[in-house]
């Protein structure tokens, strides 16, 4: 990967991280259930656009191939999702250090993976049709 795609994939994952990490905490706050729900929303829109955006800017500016578009994209979501898992075994170990369970540290290895995958096929088949777009488009 070069270092400008890595920079990109740093920088998207730092997005997805800080969104998760704010909206949560702003839902965590929020007074009714429907705040709660409109962070979450809120939180899920921002990630929306980061992942879409991400898929255009590797196709269209990088002109990367399907394939590259959804290993790059599907990195950013996967190393966002670790940082929010770090975020969560930090957490806990500062609330509740006797309680720290093995679940969360195995959270370290299956929320990257969990998410990362069907963000790769998703990546993957919006890629290849902004491609088939893109080549027929004169």
């Amino acid at each position: 990967m070069k270092s400008s795609a890595a920079r990109i994939v740093v920088g998207l994952a730092v997005i997805y991280l800080v969104a998760g990490m704010v909206f949560g905490a702003l839902a965590g706050r929020a007074a009714t259930p429907n705040a709660v729900v409109a962070w979450r929303w809120a939180a899920w829109l921002l990630s929306a656009i980061a992942f879409g955006g991400h898929i255009v800017y590797e196709q269209v500016r990088r002109q990367a191939s399907p394939r590259t578009t959804a290993v790059h994209v599907a990195s950013a979501v996967g190393l966002g999702a670790f940082g929010l898992a770090v975020a969560a075994n930090v957490h806990a170990q500062v609330t509740a250090p006797q309680q720290h369970s093995l679940l969360l540290v195995l959270s370290l290895v299956i929320w990257p993976v969990a998410i990362a995958l069907p963000a790769f096929v998703a990546a993957l088949l919006a890629a290849m049709l902004l491609a088939r777009v893109r080549r027929t488009v004169p």
